[in-house]
Parts: C-alpha cells; sequence; structure tokens
C-alpha cells in the first residue's frame, strides 16, 4: 500500500485535475500497450508521465508569474535565488508529486482497476542518485520550501550518471557498485535543449585591446535538464536544473577512418566522466583534477545561465546582483564569485569595481563545517592548469583585499592567515577564504556551529567584517519527513490538530497539552508499532534477521565518519552484549540496534567500521544466550526511500559526534519530528532541539565543546579512561583479541591502537557517560507510559524545525532586496 494515500491531501471530486489526470493516465497506459495488462513498471510511468504533464504547465505559469514579477518597473522585494550546490538527495518523485497534487486517491482507484496498488508503482521508481547526505538532502529540503513559499528560484547541480556509488555488502565489508539509476527511461527528466554553454578547460590566457581573454583548450558543451519540484499548497514549482556535459567538438573523423575508434571518441568520452560520479576518489591526483572539473562545469553553467536570464528579463547588468541571488551551499561552487566576474569583466566589458560591486552583492555563502580537512583547498598548478583565467582574477581579489586590510589595521600575521593562497608547503587556493571574501552574507547552521565558525575557523574575518557573519539553523520539510514518511502519524496529527501542521509546523506546539492524555499517547504509540512492523519487515527481507517489534528500535543512520562516532555506538553494543552473557536472567529492556550509512570509498577507517559491525553482528546475532534481549542491524546502502522507513520507526536516535563537530545535523530532527527520543551529544541542532523540547526529554551525555577543547589544549592521554573503567577494558580486549574476528587478533590491532594511543574525537573519554545515558533509556523505556509521553513532546517541540522557517530566514536576511545595503551612488 502506498505511503502517500492516507496523508496527503485527500482529492475530492471537485478537484479539477482528476479527470484530466484519468484520462492521462488512460492514454498513457494504452500508448505502452499495457491497458488491461498492467505491469507494475508500466504503472509507474504511466503515472509518472501523467503527473509530468500537470507539472509541465505549472513549471510554465511559474516562469511566467516570476518573469512579470522581475520585469522593469515592476515592484518586488524577492531576489530570485540560484541556490548551486554538489548534492541534491531528491530521492523519489512520484509519491511527492501526488501527494502535491492530491491525485493519490484517483491514481489508486486507476490502479486497482488495472489489479494493481499504487504501490507496487512506487516501488518501480529508484532515488534518484543526485547525492550522498546531509548536505544534499538539505538542498533537497530546500527546494520543496521554494516551490512551498512562492520563491523565485532554482537549484543547479549536475546531472550524475551513476551517483556517488551503490552500496553492497559482501562478506561484511563494503562494496562499491555504480548507482545505475537511469538504466531505464528517466519520466522526470525534462531536457531544456535551448539551454547550451560552452565551458572551457586548460588554455592560456592572451590581452587583446589592452583587455585579458581566456583562450581554452578544451571545451565542452553544458546541456540543461530540469527536474521540477511541486509545491503542496498552491500551484507553485521550483526547478533544479541539472547540467549534462557533452563534447564540443564532433568525432576525430579522421582518427574513426583510420579504425582508431578510442582516439576518434576522446572528446566526448572526457565529457561523459564529468556526470558519471558524484565526488570521485581523490586519493588519486587523477580523481582530484576531475572534482575541480565537475566543480567549475557546474559553476559556470549555472553562473551563465542566470547572466543570460538577467539579460534577457532586464537587458542590462548593472543591476544583476540587486535581482539575482547567488547562494553557495558549502565550498564546493566557490568558484563562482571567479566565474560571475571572468563573464562580467571578459564578456560584458564591465571594470573592475562595477563587477566587484555585483558579485558582492549577489553572492552568499553556507559553511558546513568546522574541521579544517574537510575543507577544500586545491594546488594552484592545478588551478593553474585548468582555469588560468580564474587563477588570475583569484590573485587580483586577492591583493586588493589584502591592501584592504592591512588599510584597515591587519598586521602580517593576520594578512597570512587571511590570503586567499595558502603559501605554507605547496601553494593552494583556500575555497572557503574566496567564498567569505566574495560574499556579503556568510552562515553557519546551528546555533552553536555559527558561533564557533567566527571564533576559530574564519575568527579573522569576522574580526574584519563582523556584519557578514549569522547564523540560520537548518530544517527540513514536513512534507516529505512527516506527511509522506508517516502517514499512520501524520492521520493521528490530523485527527487533533487538523492539516495545517503541513504548511505551518509551528501547529505542533498544540500537541503539547494532550501529551497527558492517555488515549493520544496511546494513538501515537499504536502508530509508532506499525511502523517498527515494517522496519522488523525490511531487516527480514534484506538481511534476514528476525528482530522483535517489541524491542527499544535504537537507531544510528548517517553517513559513516570518524567524527560521527558510530564506533562510540559499536562500543556500547559489545558492553552490552558482555553484560548480557554474564548475567543472562538479568531484566534485560529488549533492543534492536539499527545501523545504515556509506562510507567514502578511499575512507579505510569508516570502512573499518562498517566491517566491525558486521562483524559483532555476526557473533551478537547467533548467540543463544542472547536471543531477543539485543540484536544488530546494518541495512545496506542507505538512502532517502530506505530512510523513510527507518525514522518512522525508530524509538532512538542517536546523535553523538564529538562536542563541536557536527555543524547541525537535520537526520536528528527527522527522528525527533517522527517521535523518536534523542541521545546526544551537546553538539550541532541538538543543542537547539533540546531547548525547544526540553532538556528533560533528551539523554545527553558526554563533555561539551569547552570541555573538549581543555582536555585537548592539557594534553588528552586516553589510556588514563581506559584505566578506570573495567568495562571499557573488557571491551577493547573482546575487539583486540578476535572475538568478533573469527579469532584474527590482528584485524582490528589498528583501531584498538587508535583509540589507547590517539583517540582523536574522545570515545574514550565519554565512554562512562554514554552508558549512564543509556541505561536512562532503559529505565525510560520500562515505563510505556512515560516515554509516550516524552515522544509526543518531542514531537510537540518540533515546530521550529521546518525547512520552511529556515528558507524564511534566509529570504529575509540574505535572499531579499532588503537584506543588502543601499548601492553606492
Amino acid at each position: 500500500m502506498s505511503t502517500v494515500t492516507s496523508s496527503a491531501p485527500v482529492a475530492t471530486p471537485a478537484n479539477p485535475l482528476v479527470p484530466a489526470f484519468e484520462a492521462a493516465l488512460r492514454r498513457v497506459l494504452a500508448q505502452q500497450g499495457a491497458e488491461g495488462s498492467a505491469t507494475a513498471p508500466a504503472a509507474f510511468s504511466a503515472a509518472a508521465l501523467a503527473c509530468r504533464e500537470v507539472l509541465l504547465q505549472r513549471w510554465a505559469d511559474t516562469q511566467a508569474q516570476d518573469a512579470q514579477a522581475a520585469a522593469p518597473g515592476a515592484v518586488s522585494t524577492s531576489r530570485r535565488v540560484h541556490y548551486l550546490s554538489m548534492e541534491f538527495l531528491m530521492g523519489r518523485a512520484l509519491g511527492n508529486a501526488l501527494a502535491a497534487l492530491g491525485l493519490a486517491p484517483s491514481v489508486e482507484a486507476a490502479l486497482n482497476n488495472e489489479s494493481l496498488s499504487l504501490g507496487d508503482a512506487l516501488e518501480r521508481e529508484p532515488d534518484a542518485a543526485l547525492g550522498n547526505g546531509g548536505l544534499g538532502r538539505l538542498a533537497a529540503c530546500f527546494l520543496d520550501s521554494f516551490a512551498e513559499l512562492g520563491l523565485p528560484a532554482f537549484g543547479y547541480g549536475l546531472r550524475y550518471r551513476f551517483g556517488m556509488f551503490a552500496q553492497r555488502i559482501q562478506d561484511g565489508r563494503q562494496a562499491e557498485v555504480p548507482d545505475d539509476w537511469l538504466r531505464l527511461a528517466d519520466p522526470w527528466d525534462v531536457p531544456r535543449p535551448e539551454l547550451r554553454y560552452h565551458v572551457g578547460f586548460g588554455g592560456r590566457v592572451v590581452t587583446e585591446g589592452g583587455a585579458r581573454r581566456w583562450v581554452p583548450a578544451e571545451r565542452v558543451v553544458a546541456e540543461a535538464h530540469d527536474f521540477i519540484v511541486p509545491a503542496h499548497h498552491s500551484q507553485r514549482v521550483a526547478t533544479l536544473r541539472l547540467w549534462q556535459a557533452s563534447s564540443a567538438e564532433p568525432i576525430d573523423l579522421q582518427a574513426f577512418c583510420r579504425g582508431d575508434h578510442a582516439a576518434a571518441g576522446r572528446h566526448q568520452l572526457a565529457a561523459d566522466t564529468l556526470n558519471w560520479v558524484l565526488y570521485p576518489d581523490d586519493s588519486t591526483e587523477a580523481g582530484r583534477l576531475l572534482r575541480l572539473k565537475q566543480e567549475a562545469f557546474l559553476v559556470s553553467a549555472s553562473v551563465q545561465d542566470m547572466v543570460a536570464r538577467h539579460l534577457r528579463q532586464h537587458g542590462s547588468l548593472d543591476k544583476l546582483g540587486r535581482f539575482e541571488a547567488i547562494h553557495l551551499n558549502d565550498t564546493h561552487p566557490a568558484l563562482a564569485p571567479a566565474e560571475l566576474m571572468r563573464v562580467l569583466l571578459d564578456h560584458h566589458g564591465l571594470n573592475w569595481d562595477e563587477a566587484w560591486q555585483i558579485t558582492r552583492e549577489a553572492v552568499s555563502y553556507t559553511n558546513h563545517t568546522l574541521m579544517p580537512e574537510a575543507l577544500e583547498t586545491w594546488p594552484v598548478r592545478m588551478v593553474e592548469a585548468l582555469l588560468p583565467r580564474h587563477l588570475e582574477l583569484i590573485y587580483e581579489i586577492n591583493h586588493r583585499y589584502l591592501q584592504e586590510a592591512r588599510a584597515a589595521g591587519a598586521d602580517e600575521g593576520m594578512v597570512q592567515r587571511i590570503s586567499l593562497i595558502d603559501e605554507q608547503g605547496e601553494r593552494r587556493v583556500r575555497m572557503a577564504s574566496l567564498a567569505v571574501v566574495a560574499s556579503h552574507r556568510v552562515n553557519g547552521v546551528s546555533a552553536l556551529h555559527s558561533e564557533l565558525m567566527v571564533q576559530t575557523l574564519f575568527a579573522d574575518y569576522a574580526r574584519l567584517h563582523p556584519e557578514r557573519f549569522h547564523n540560520v539553523t537548518n530544517g527540513v520539510t514536513p512534507r516529505r519527513w512527516l506527511a509522506q514518511a508517516n502517514p499512520d502519524l501524520s492521520t493521528v496529527l490530523d485527527k487533533h490538530l487538523g492539516t495545517g501542521w503541513r504548511q505551518d509546523l509551528a501547529q505542533l506546539q498544540k500537541l503539547a497539552p494532550l501529551a497527558r492524555k492517555a488515549k493520544v499517547v496511546a494513538e501515537v504509540q499504536a502508530a509508532k508499532r506499525a511502523n517498527k512492523l515494517r522496519l522488523a519487515e525490511r531487516i527480514r527481507r534484506d538481511l534476514g534477521l528476525v528482530v522483535n517489534p517489541d524491542s527499544l528500535f535504537d537507531v544510528q543512520v548517517k553517513r559513516i565518519h570518524e567524527y560521527k562516532r558510530q564506533l562510540l555506538n559499536l562500543l556500547h553494543v559489545v558492553a552490552r552484549y558482555q553484560a548480557i552473557i554474564a548475567n543472562p536472567d538479568a531484566a534485560w529492556v529488549p533492543r534492536t540496534v539499527v545501523l545504515a550509512g556509506k562510507a567514502a570509498s578511499a575512507y579505510h577507517a569508516a570502512k573499518g567500521i562498517i566491517a566491525l559491525a558486521h562483524d559483532i553482528a555476526r557473533v551478537v546475532n547467533s548467540d543463544p544466550r542472547v536471543g531477543d534481549k539485543l540484536k544488530l542491524a546494518y541495512l545496506p546502502n542507505y538512502g532517502v526511500s530506505l530512510a523513510e522507513i527507518i525514522m518512522p520507526a525508530a524509538d532512538l536516535s542517536e546523535q553523538i559526534s564529538t562536542a563541536g563537530t557536527e555543524a547541525s545535523g537535520t537526520g536528528n530532527m527527522k527522528f525527533s519530528l517522527n517521535g523518536a527520543l534523542t541521545i546526544g551529544t551537546w553538539d550541532g541542532a541538538n543543542i537547539e532541539m533540546a531547548q525547544a523540547v526540553g532538556e528533560e526529554h533528551f539523554f545527553i551525555f558526554g563533555l561539551r565543546t569547552e570541555a573538549v577543547d581543555q582536555l585537548k589544549a592539557l594534553g588528552y592521554d586516553p589510556r588514563l579512561y581506559i584505566e578506570q573503567d573495567r568495562r571499557l577494558q573488557r571491551v577493547l580486549a573482546a575487539i583486540g583479541d578476535g572475538t568478533f574476528s573469527q579469532g584474527d587478533a590482528e584485524r582490528y590491532r589498528w583501531l584498538v591502537d587508535s583509540l589507547t594511543q590517539r583517540d582523536t574525537y574522545l570515545l574514550m573519554a565519554d565512554f562512562a557517560d554514554y552508558l549512564a545515558a543509556q541505561e536512562r533509556v532503559d529505565a525510560l523505556y520500562a515505563d510505556p507510559a512515560e516515554w509516550g509521553r516524552k515522544a509526543v513532546l518531542n514531537i510537540a517541540g518540533m515546530g521550529g524545525f521546518s525547512s520552511d522557517r529556515t528558507v524564511a530566514e534566509y529570504v529575509e536576511r540574505v535572499w531579499s532586496a532588503q537584506s543588502l545595503p543601499p548601492a553606492p551612488r
């Protein structure tokens, strides 16, 4: 059965789309020869193509409205937003489209007439492999909110052919295979053959008539493909424009004729490679070069598209920055200001001051990480070889900026720190610095992150430009992550609150007084159990593991990274296993630990954590002394559709990063919105969530950021914590002696050595407090009524964490015309 039928706004006979939609559905089925004998794939294609007809008309209407609003003389306070991101993790589109159009019941009925269910059709759609983690899912939520709020906007990304990779688990180890999501025709893809832009690489810069001009050695053509994202409460849509590369040169016919077919097609192969994979493995020089080319390709095509649209509507570029906003989602698109300067200077003849004023007005930047190793830098030699004109412009931006800084009193130490070029060792271009210097506004994504951002990473810039920095806490769309993912809970909310929470999530606060009503708590718990049964079935199907749906579902799903501390979770599983074996007759609260997530292909430590999880699961799940008291399930190939099954089923959300390392998180919001309680550190958006819900309704543990910094400053020695904790000693001994690796004591020697000698992310320091928090979890779960009450209060407190609120804050502070300083006269 579909997950959208009971959660979407109910279609009635008055819905004017129903007759036309049913006719389109019948027509498409007939064209496919499937009418009367429809298969699930044909039903999916028919439903998607019928939706597409409606969405294309809405797209045309939206673009006409936005063009009229942007016409000369029109009064508009909204600038058009151009949101540049390497990732857009959209998930499946059909369920969302049907929910937005209010057509799920009609499609369900039509497919029932064909002896099919809507659920069968929905399962035939692959997840769009256009992203990997929270960065891409946030961008997808923003597109939903752009449409819902009626914001003139485009998302810009790349049309990846094989995503990052599909994760397979072979003998307990991650294996990467291509995610061939486009192997069948994509019914949502809307080619725009009229939108083609040339993008150059390499070559040289020449001087002609006193002006500098770039002569690239290689050119590719960026071809636009649109993905339409509908609003749920209006006829507005947002557009995700994806770029596909093709060769600007035809085949080398001479090489082809002489039989050298590989040489004849080398230009097209080089272009195709740009769209093959998200985040090519950067452990090789070739992989790093391809990443930089992808970023330059995205930026150049998007900037050219924006400039061309602006010229069509306004006729001149002098006010481009007052009408167009370019937002950089992390540092991947940080070449955008250099590309915009190149276009304005070289193609349109503006002088430097005019072009820089426009660029500074247009560009803004969201930082997503405090970890220096995660901030992109590129070798100067690589940028010079691939983008020589851009490097010239970066040098000039840097020269002028450092002159201004010196005039403002910066000493040479600060000058070195704020320079766009890192002169230490191999000279490198600092992309985050370029983004900060070129932006009129820079934000973090949670209150703590934004505070630490200006205290540490960008401290010097913040001293020079304090007005530039601000916070916008992340949010998630309630349409996808509650209404669509959790129809059972949505039905309960509709019954007690009405349906307005889908459009105004703040209405969830009306649920708080109802947490005292046993009947309401019971209804929420019944919805939770239905979702747990669904997840239990998925675990049985994928892993062959039977889990108890009445056990506590303890869930950690996210990208595998040492700072997110999936390893701390596994240490607790081992400690719990050892305690159960030591005292099997104790009154244990049954627990099912669910993990999922991908490790980057070159991230060997993260892949080792995945291997350890499977090795621990092999022992724990097969030990008859444990039974249902403890199970460990690692679900492969984590993505949006799997998250839509996992998150509504979670009882406990693990958000356990080392304090000061997680910028925000959005998974934490999705879990809490669906009634999970959080065990977490005082980090990222956990803090604001706990403050909104009530800290007493969270399981907070571990060192806080100030204590982490103090401990590291004093000289952290993990062995001191190990010596004081017999449980920790036993856990490390078991991992190190081969208990979980079939007697192979060397398999995880590297991991034990790392924890005992370095422990970069302070697992040893937080272990005891983490286990104490888990004991509090057990005690509360043993009281179902009190657990249920707190679950209801968690849902009620999440009204402020909608992406609608996040986008509205961006509009107010960054993307509106009023957010800009007065233009110089």
